[in-house]
């Protein structure tokens, strides 16, 4: 299976380009705590618990631009701005439901084989074929 098209840069590679974008640090759990409807900023913050206000504003920002969220401002006193997921952003919940859920079944698994691991500077130097 070709990664990339003909003459594309690595940077233009569209699996590259999505992935590095829902696959960062925060967008999946943004994606995931905005599924069940539209959230304010102070619940969308306080449902994810860990992450910065200035991250959290910065990767809404970023989902936005790429068409997964959309923002609406009402005008109130303070402002109230609500997020929520647009067709693009619900399409992509199936396959990221899938991960999410492997993730889930699988993390003590993933866990054990972290503990086990031995760092190849610490086994035996393979012998060299003559």
């Amino acid at each position: 299976m070709a990664m990339r098209k003909q003459g594309e840069t690595v940077s233009e590679c569209s699996i590259r380009d999505v992935l590095d974008r829902i696959g960062d640090r925060w967008s999946l759990l943004i994606l995931q705590t905005l599924a069940p409807g539209r959230l304010r900023f102070t619940v969308l913050k306080r449902e994810i618990g860990d992450i910065s206000q200035r991250m959290l504003a910065q990767t809404l920002r970023r989902l936005e631009q790429d068409g997964f969220v959309t923002r609406t401002v009402h005008p109130s006193i303070p402002p109230r701005v609500d997020y929520e997921l647009t067709l693009l952003g619900r399409s992509a919940l199936g396959p990221l439901e899938a991960l999410i859920n492997w993730a889930k079944e699988n993390h003590d698994a993933v866990r054990a084989a972290r503990e086990a691991y031995v760092p190849p500077l610490a086994q035996e130097p393979v012998p060299e074929e003559a």
